[in-house]
């Protein structure tokens, strides 16, 4: 077959293959469209799941008439004109696709008036055929009609999925931009009904409300607020506490300069910074949100704009872990203790009367025995006769409680019962003790920093050249973390030798899995999620156990040390260390009120 130029209608239904998969993906780039000609307030109609029908209605800017036609051809953008533009994308849409992949997979219409014109004109294209433009009353802004989508595809269409998946598809992406877009107003219909209608937040500080509307508000009751900037970047928005951790990752919206985006770097440093604190198989819910320069980041990489490619991408990772590592790290016991926070609900207790789950740990047994005069110093005994609460000598005469109160009684040998100003408080002795013992060995650890053992036999070690060539590269950064690696042959390494506290593992996954980290982030943090192993191993066989029965001045040191403790709000497994339950909550216990 001769080589041959293909027909616009052809290649605009390739096109369409990458950037249309779905009505989702005709609803974001038409939605994408809309804000990026200032629009305020967005309409988005459906029917049979998008479908049968998209309309979306914009008070944006609009297109003139003599434009309308240019706009549908491929390749057409007012959003850049030069390789400098391109660099520095500050728009969502900029390729110029969009529009003509669409109107070649169904039957289309485009409608607009600009701001000033007394008089709008009307476009329509039926699987890639052009009709005639004509005048058409339209108010100040653009809709954009997308009828019978892959009609004239069928092989596409088959592959649709029902109308109610197709729909959670749209709703999901809506989510998405109603969370990076607080100010536009968006009003979603499905079949001719009313399905979501998110109202602008005009106010900075009040979004959160708009967060609260599209997640529901357990997330926004159960989160730490961030914004931090550092070397030309900013992240602010919101993490969920360790607590609040999720099945799935259903709850997971990052933003790089208000395009929302998946990249895997930001991934493994967000799973890098909950790594300490979250449990097995739980996944963090964020909403979080990078500004830096757009000429640091290369936004043309996915057709569908999903990706992105970041010029620094060791600074925005460790960055980013920094950032989230240092916020989880403040997550004291106590600090949350709030009456107006619910802070049995953000611990993860069901408020009286729900269908929640309280989180629960079982008995342990092999109790230890433990000196009890680094605690019981600290504390003045009760008075002959007191079965008060044994308050702290240097707290006696003030009066306000610490966050954590007075321990009151032992419950079961396993939680600590306490009153503090806001109600009553429960702590898992064991989880508790667990993370602070876990903290101070790691602390005393870092103190004398990472020291190499010697082999007496070198370890020879099988790899790619470009592992060998990272293991040349990164020799510097395997010193400081404790190995000598040394480049034996084109594909050889020899290991002489390994962090001493790890001398037990073995030494060629220990040393593949750096070099991988190395290789793809510019950084490993392998070897200090194997000594953090070892050391919480190490941590729980040394706590106090369950049925260990404790003094009123043992419980008040445990409390707190709580309270001065990082990340004390969850045991080394991620499970709570503590709950509170208000007065008003215990109020509702005991129909008080009614």
């Amino acid at each position: 077959m001769p080589i041959q130029a293909l027909p616009d209608t052809l290649v605009n239904q390739i096109a369409a293959g990458e950037v249309v998969e779905r009505p989702a993906s005709v609803v974001k780039e038409l939605v994408e469209n809309a804000l990026d000609a200032g629009a305020n307030r967005v309409d988005i109609d459906l029917e049979e799941g998008g479908v049968r029908l998209i309309r979306i209605r914009d008070d944006g800017g609009g297109i003139p008439a003599p434009e309308l036609a240019l706009a549908i051809s491929r390749h057409a953008t007012s959003k850049i004109s030069s390789i400098e533009d391109l660099e520095e994308v500050a728009t969502l849409g900029f390729r110029g696709e969009a529009l003509p992949s669409i109107a070649s997979v169904s039957r289309f219409a485009i409608s607009a008036r600009p701001r000033g014109e007394s008089q709008g004109a009307r476009l329509e294209v039926d699987g890639g055929r052009v009709g005639e433009l004509m005048p058409h009353p339209h108010p100040e802004g653009t809709t954009v009609e997308v009828r019978d989508l892959f009609f004239n595809v069928p092989a596409r269409r088959k592959f649709l999925r029902a109308e109610r998946t197709e729909l959670g598809h749209i709703e999901e992406w809506l989510r998405s931009l109603a969370l990076a877009r607080p100010w536009v107003e968006l009003r979603i219909s499905h079949n001719g009904r009313a399905s979501r209608h998110y109202k602008p937040v005009r106010d900075g500080g009040e979004r959160l409300r708009r967060v609260a509307e599209a997640l529901g508000e357990d997330f926004t009751h159960q989160c730490l607020e961030i914004d931090h900037a550092a070397a030309g970047l900013r992240l602010h928005g919101w993490v969920g506490l360790p607590t609040a951790a999720r099945s799935s990752a259903d709850q997971q919206y990052f933003y790089v300069n208000g395009r929302a985006v998946r990249d895997r770097t930001v991934a493994h440093a967000v799973r890098q910074a909950y790594a300490d604190v979250l449990f097995h198989g739980r996944h963090p819910a964020f909403v979080l949100f990078l500004e830096c320069d757009p000429r640091q980041v290369d936004v043309n990489v996915h057709p569908a704009k999903h990706e992105v490619r970041f010029r620094e991408q060791r600074l925005v990772h460790e960055f980013i872990y920094r950032t989230l590592h240092q916020a989880l790290a403040s997550t004291r016991a106590g600090l949350a203790a709030e009456p107006q926070a619910s802070p049995a609900l953000a611990m993860g207790v069901a408020a009286p009367g729900g269908g929640g789950f309280t989180p629960r740990q079982g008995g342990l047994g092999l109790p230890v025995r433990e000196a009890m005069s680094a605690y019981a110093s600290l504390y003045r005994a009760p008075e002959p006769g007191q079965a008060g609460t044994a308050m702290p000598a240097a707290a006696a005469n003030e009066g306000e409680a610490p966050p954590l109160g007075y321990a009151l009684a032992q419950l079961h040998g396993v939680f600590v019962l306490a009153e503090n100003d806001h109600g009553l408080v429960l702590v898992d002795m064991h989880a508790a003790h667990e993370r602070i013992t876990y903290e101070r060995l790691k602390s005393a650890l870092d103190g004398e920093g990472i020291r190499s053992q010697p082999l007496l036999v070198p370890v020879s070690l099988a790899v790619s050249e470009r592992e060998a060539d990272a293991a040349d590269q990164h020799a510097q950064a395997l010193a400081d973390y404790g190995f000598e690696i040394r480049r034996a042959g084109p594909q050889a390494l020899s290991i002489r030798s390994v962090p001493s506290l790890l001398a037990d593992l073995d030494p060629r996954a220990l040393a593949l899995d750096v070099l991988a980290d190395l290789r793809e982030h510019g950084s490993s943090r392998k070897l200090e999620q194997a000594r953090n192993e070892l050391l919480s191993t190490l941590a729980c066989h040394t706590s106090v156990r369950a049925n260990r029965r404790l003094t009123v001045p043992e419980m008040n040191a445990l409390l707190r040390d709580m309270e001065a403790t990082e990340r004390s709000g969850q045991c080394n497994h991620g499970r709570p260390t503590w709950v509170q339950l208000s007065k008003s909550e215990l109020d509702k216990l005991f129909l008080r009120g009614r």
